[in-house]
């Protein structure tokens, strides 16, 4: 069976543990991003089988219907929102997904990000390179409010960071989030314009699907205080598109730190929060560590062999099973 591999920006699969487990098969691995329809079925055809990392490559209708001979996509992650599963239903490619990823890394993720933005970590390590000694004065957090928005499985850990470190704590979102925010000691915003009013740093936690595409809008941005800072680990598309570089310029809040973006990768400095000193930008680094690449290709693995075996796992359309 051939296999191909997308997205492997930093050339990481081959030392994976997993890669072993697919000797005998032949294996292409691709380094690049391609998401036009028709280029990335010229690249799929003659794979029976295709790992897709995260959501880094979507697979629309338009690609589904141009591919020849893949029999299987194995997504790493349940999250399928960027692959049109009825259409690979209609053409007879299973799909399949599992694997969690780590919520620890993402939010270590964050909180690297908030000190860089109060510490102005990413300046001083290239002044003093430069020759300079201490050239800002930071802030600390103690004592400050930390809004947490979703209070899931990233959420939460961040949540109890900021309270070991002093932060007056509170949370917003859907009913279920907020009730497991009380549950578990935390304040719960009196309304969203509070929540955005009162935070000194906001922390974005809302995975990404149809409801809650564009859900944090311009008008909720500009509600912070011009000394806030937003800092979103999760996905761009939450945040209404090109609020957020609106927001920054009008200044409130006073600086972003961002780890997502609407169209990914990023290439070539081509992005309007790059050119802005009070953004820190990281191209999406939030789950990419060994650890979590080790168990979601070793989940995505686990069904391409499956397969192979005629014994098909995470299987997420079931219904081609029975064409």
């Amino acid at each position: 069976m051939k296999v191909a591999i997308l997205d492997d920006y930093q050339d990481v699969f081959r030392t994976l543990k997993c890669y072993r487990r697919l000797k005998g098969h032949e294996v292409a691995i691709y380094h690049d991003s391609v998401k036009e329809p028709a280029k990335l079925a010229e690249r799929l055809n003659g794979a029976h089988a295709v790992i897709l990392l995260q959501q880094r490559t979507p697979f629309p209708c338009a690609a589904a219907e141009r591919v020849t001979t893949l029999k299987l996509i194995s997504q790493t992650g349940r999250n399928v929102n960027h692959i049109d599963v009825a259409a690979c239903t209609e053409k007879g490619i299973l799909v399949c997904g599992a694997g969690a990823g780590i919520p620890n890394h993402t939010a270590e993720l964050t909180w690297g990000l908030i000190f860089s933005v109060l510490r102005h970590i990413p300046e001083e390590v290239q002044r003093l390179k430069a020759g300079r000694w201490q050239t800002t004065l930071g802030n600390t957090v103690v004592g400050k409010t930390l809004g947490v928005y979703a209070y899931g499985r990233i959420g939460s850990i961040v949540a109890n960071v900021g309270r070991a470190f002093g932060m007056r704590v509170v949370c917003w979102g859907r009913e279920g989030s907020t009730g497991k925010a009380r549950a578990d000691g935390f304040e719960v915003a009196a309304s969203r314009e509070a929540f955005f009013e009162t935070a000194d740093i906001v922390s974005l936690h809302i995975p990404l699907n149809k409801e809650t595409r564009g859900i944090v809008k311009h008008s909720d941005l500009a509600r912070m205080k011009p000394t806030a800072l937003i800092v979103n680990t999760s996905r761009g598309p939450i945040i209404e598109k090109d609020a957020l570089v609106r927001a920054l310029k009008e200044g409130r809040p006073g600086f972003g730190a961002v780890d997502v973006y609407e169209d990914e990768p990023v290439l070539n400095g081509d992005h309007p929060l790059l050119k802005m000193d009070n953004v820190v930008c990281t191209p999406h680094l939030g789950y990419v560590d060994r650890d979590t690449y080790e168990k979601y290709y070793g989940a995505a693995v686990d069904s391409n062999l499956a397969y192979a075996e005629g014994k098909p796992v995470n299987v997420l359309n079931p219904e081609v099973l029975k064409k």
